[in-house]
């Protein structure tokens, strides 16, 4: 989680929502993203899209079936969609998101009947660090 932590960091100083992930397959990170939508001016660019996308191009197929992701924040609906379509085995996320969290806040979408794949959750992993950065930032774009 520290490493997530390390790219919500890089977001943050890139002006974009500090949401930070890591893909790690036999206890190797391979692969590492934070959100980019401003940036890359694409709604999905959220750091666990691109650390999906990045970690199917270093292992060569789209299904990690071994692997985890560490994310600063609960993914978003969205985001559990690309989860369950890469069939990781395991998402460990930091903070909440009572909002629009979509493992345990405001649905659990990886247990949506139909689905073809189902994953663990361990959520609260560092997660005052990871709540800190992202309350803070929002509290400095109110100001």
């Amino acid at each position: 989680m520290r490493a997530a932590l390390e790219q919500a960091h890089l977001g943050l100083a890139a002006g974009e929502v500090p949401i930070g992930a890591v893909v790690v397959v036999n206890d190797e990170i391979v692969a590492r993203a934070y959100n980019q939508p401003i940036a890359a001016v694409d709604p999905t660019a959220h750091a666990e899209v691109l650390a999906l996308r990045a970690a199917a191009a270093e292992v060569g197929n789209y299904r990690l079936t071994d692997a985890r992701l560490y994310v600063t924040v609960e993914p978003c609906l969205m985001c559990v969609g690309a989860l369950v379509h890469a069939r990781v085995h395991e998402v460990v996320f930091g903070a909440a998101e009572p909002r629009s969290g979509a493992l345990v806040s405001m649905v659990r979408g990886h247990e949506i009947p139909g689905l073809n794949h189902r994953f663990t959750v361990t959520g609260g992993v560092l997660e005052a660090d990871c709540r800190d950065l992202i309350q803070h930032f929002f509290r400095d774009k109110r100001r």
